[in-house]
């Protein structure tokens, strides 16, 4: 009876490990066939007009002003987004872990998480849109914030968690504040970690259409003409890649088709060389 209880085990566990390597194998297999056919559909788009020019010249232009745009507005739903996200994860990871309030908050941001991003666009535009009259980069950079505010306090709560309270009583106990110990100690140790919260975070918003199409719109013109009118962006409708990539993947024509898959890999690209670059520069030193 032992043997052929020792057998069976032996028989699930090999199923198990079959099955989750397959499992495994497959989000890689789709991950490259994805990159393969954006690579070959969109490498064909790029030259210099694609890069230098406007989208306004159609299928004879490009797509620098959109760039332009997606820059400016992913920068500034970074900046209203992260800082709160990090500050709400270090309050449930050092003040509030058990905590009714810190539950509440826990389960508000898992709810947040799990809402569809076209819900967050229309919430923007009746809350700034509507209020102010007139599509703009900044209402988008709000609607993509509030998207990236849960992914980033979860994931500051995880791995702030993961960092041994040995080194928090250390730091209390030599007299270091509580503020100081928590950025200087508690911050340092699981930094690679914030990092890849703030990366999934710009990963996940990157490619949102839905709260761009209600927020920012689109426009196939410079966000800021002149250049150093930089306060357009929070007054006019504003380019972005994603909505240009739906515009043109509509569009009859073949030309701007091929823009669509060139911006596609553009955004695509970008991703995973942003990924890539700051896990080699932030990566730790292992011996």
């Amino acid at each position: 009876m032992k043997k052929k209880g020792v057998i069976k085990r032996r028989f699930v566990d090999n199923v198990m490990k079959i099955v989750s390597f397959a499992a495994a194998m497959s989000g890689i297999f789709f991950l490259f066939w994805i990159l393969i056919v954006v690579f070959n559909r969109g490498f064909s788009a790029f030259n210099w007009k694609f890069f230098t020019q406007i989208s306004a010249d159609g299928a004879d232009g490009g797509v620098a002003n959109a760039v332009l745009g997606t820059a400016i507005i992913t920068i500034m739903a970074t900046g209203i987004g992260v800082p709160l996200g990090i500050l709400g994860g270090v309050f449930l990871s050092e003040f509030g872990r058990n905590s009714r309030l810190g539950n509440l908050i826990r389960f508000s941001a898992n709810v947040m998480m799990g809402m569809p991003s076209i819900i967050i666009g229309l919430f923007v535009y009746t809350m700034v849109v509507y209020s102010t009259k007139t599509f703009s980069g900044f209402a988008g950079a709000v609607s993509l914030a509030i998207i990236m505010f849960p992914v980033v306090l979860r994931t500051t709560e995880d791995m702030l968690c993961l960092v041994p309270n040995s080194l928090r009583e250390a730091a209390l106990a030599l007299g270091t504040p509580r503020w100081k110990a928590t950025l200087h100690i508690v911050f340092r140790a699981s930094k690679t970690g914030l990092l890849t919260g703030v990366l999934l975070a710009v990963a996940r918003v990157s490619g949102e259409t839905a709260p761009l199409l209600f927020t920012a719109l689109n426009s196939y013109f410079w966000p800021c003409d002149p250049w150093w009118r930089i306060w357009d962006v929070f007054s006019t409708p504003t380019p972005n890649l994603t909505v240009t990539i739906n515009d043109y993947a509509m569009s009859p024509f073949e030309g701007l088709n091929r823009m669509a898959w060139g911006a596609s890999l553009l955004i695509t690209a970008s991703v995973l060389l942003l990924n890539i670059m700051c896990r080699i520069i932030f990566r730790e030193d292992k011996r």
